[in-house]
């Protein structure tokens, strides 16, 4: 059988190495709009979270696969079509992801200083179509709109010591920006309450103890907290209490004068989480060019737990700021006429990742059940998804008695359309490229921003 994946990010991979460990015969190949693979294990990890980049010692051992093979450089839906796909494979999984962000859908969103979290992140991640952000940073006071994983790396990124991430894969003009960077205050605002935040405890353990920052949580936001958590799940208890704590928690003990002097000398960074608070309008400047602030509607809780809602007060609150990322999650985008899609959800239609009413032709990942998890739960999702392709070669609802010509098949069709595929190979020179200019520098390496940059590399 010859399975074809769309997507070499996480669900790409999983679903590959699934299918290829558990069916002796399959031959899987994997598609890639860009050059280079791994999707958000390269462009969305924080760039001081190396550990996490580990899973791509165990993508590339499956890429290396004899019946694994990758073309990158090709866009599904322009290049080639799913129709096609589907004549030249047996299977066809879509794991192409969440390559859109939700919007605020509020009135001054589009000012100057305005970003997605995504486009942020993908601009000192080193994503190509992010590549020419360049973000206004000559403000104190940045405002995240959101309360994920997300959030807090962006914080982090934006206030952590240079010298912290001189030793990153943080893209080179990136780190030249944040080095003259004025912002030295992040607050983190959030629609809901302490007890709905989407953060996990590690990632806001290494916010509290990130060198030169100080957090700034209001006691009065965690009062009762504790009664409220008796029963909570044990992550959302350790959370919580580790917000109650750092609220809590009294500066060394001199005296109030000796204090103020001294956070007045060394101006420290800080960074803060605000409650209950849905932005309403991002405020121009006088030139109606440029974020000032913005307005945010006060809001209380309806119902508890994951599922309160969060319902405006009637009353406002403005909070200057010149810089607002709006990190309130990612959204997958419709990939071919021919391929169902609930935009309402955004995503494939699915049960277990068969997509509904296409025989042989599944999803995986965030496309399959929207952008939440991290790595693990993707790894799951694909398996999941894997062993629904293995069932139906199994029980024959997938046909493998035809012969169909896989990459043969596409490989002739892209060529007449003038695109010229990237190989596993070519992708390693331009590994080994990236990790020798990282070694000059005294990084793990220095991502090339520009396709054309790699292309040409390969001799392209």
């Amino acid at each position: 059988p010859r399975v074809c994946v769309v997507g070499s990010g996480p669900a790409g991979f999983y679903t590959a190495q699934h299918i290829l460990k558990h069916h002796n015969g399959a031959q899987v190949d994997i598609y890639e709009k860009l050059p280079v693979p791994f999707g958000l294990v390269r462009f969305g990890v924080a760039p001081d979270h190396p550990e996490v980049k580990n899973v791509i010692n165990a993508f590339t051992q499956t890429a290396r696969l004899e019946r694994c093979a990758y073309y990158g450089n090709i866009t599904v839906g322009r290049d080639v079509t799913v129709a096609e796909l589907r004549q030249a494979y047996h299977a066809v999984v879509l794991s192409y992801g969440a390559e859109d962000n939700r919007v605020l859908g509020i009135p001054g969103e589009n000012l100057s200083g305005v970003y997605s979290a995504r486009a942020f992140v993908g601009w000192y991640n080193g994503l190509p179509e992010n590549r020419d952000l360049k973000p206004d940073l000559s403000c104190e006071t940045a405002l995240i709109v959101g309360h994920g994983n997300v959030a807090l790396d962006i914080a982090r990124i934006l206030l952590s010591p240079l010298s912290l991430l001189r030793k990153t894969d943080i893209t080179d003009c990136s780190l030249a920006a944040l080095a003259c960077s004025k912002v030295k205050r992040v607050w983190l605002v959030g629609r809901r309450g302490p007890l709905q935040v989407a953060f996990t405890i590690k990632e806001l353990r290494e916010m509290i103890n990130l060198p030169g920052a100080r957090p700034v949580l209001n006691p009065a936001d965690f009062t009762g907290l504790e009664n409220a958590i008796k029963d909570a799940p044990r992550p959302r208890k350790r959370l919580t209490e580790l917000m109650i704590k750092t609220a809590l928690e009294k500066p060394g003990e001199k005296t109030v004068e000796v204090q103020a002097a001294a956070t007045q000398a060394v101006a420290p960074r800080e960074w803060g989480l605000k409650f209950q608070r849905s932005p309403q309008e991002v405020l121009p400047t006088a030139d109606g060019r440029r974020v000032r602030g913005v307005r945010m509607a006060l809001t209380h809780l309806e119902g508890s737990g994951d599922s309160a809602k969060a319902v405006p007060t009637g009353d406002v609150e403005e909070l200057e700021c010149g810089l607002v990322l709006s990190s309130i999650g990612y959204r997958s985008l419709p990939l071919d006429p021919s391929v169902p899609f609930n935009t309402q959800r955004g995503i494939i239609p699915n049960s277990s990742g068969r997509v509904e009413g296409v025989p042989g032709l599944y999803c995986s990942g965030w496309v399959k059940r929207g952008p939440t998890g991290v790595i693990i739960t993707t790894m799951n999702d694909s398996f999941d998804t894997a062993q629904s392709v293995l069932e139906d070669l199994q029980v024959g609802v997938l046909d493998v008695s035809a012969s169909r010509e896989g990459f043969g098949a596409v490989g002739s069709i892209l060529r007449s359309r003038g695109v010229h595929p990237v190989s596993f190979s070519d992708w390693e020179k331009i590994d080994a490229a990236e990790v020798a200019r990282g070694k000059a520098a005294g990084k793990p390496r220095e991502k090339i921003v520009d396709p054309q940059e790699m292309l040409q590399l390969i001799g392209h």
